[in-house]
């Protein structure tokens, strides 16, 4: 049986911690951004950590 391969935007978009959580970027921050205001804009650039329901099925598109 053949090597699975991994997911390549999922494994582009998705970083996997020491710990085993997962580390995404927030939505919504690409484009845009005159309208939205400085607050919004400054919470957007941080990353933020998966929700633990989807973690083992983003982990298998991953590895």
């Amino acid at each position: 049986m053949p090597k699975l391969k991994s997911h390549r935007g999922a494994a582009k978009r998705l970083r996997i911690n020491k710990k085993g959580t997962i580390k995404r970027s927030k939505a919504y921050g690409g484009h845009l951004k005159s309208k939205k205001t400085s607050k919004r804009k400054r919470r957007l650039r941080k990353s933020i950590l998966l929700d633990p329901a989807d973690r083992k099925r983003i982990k298998r598109l991953i590895f």
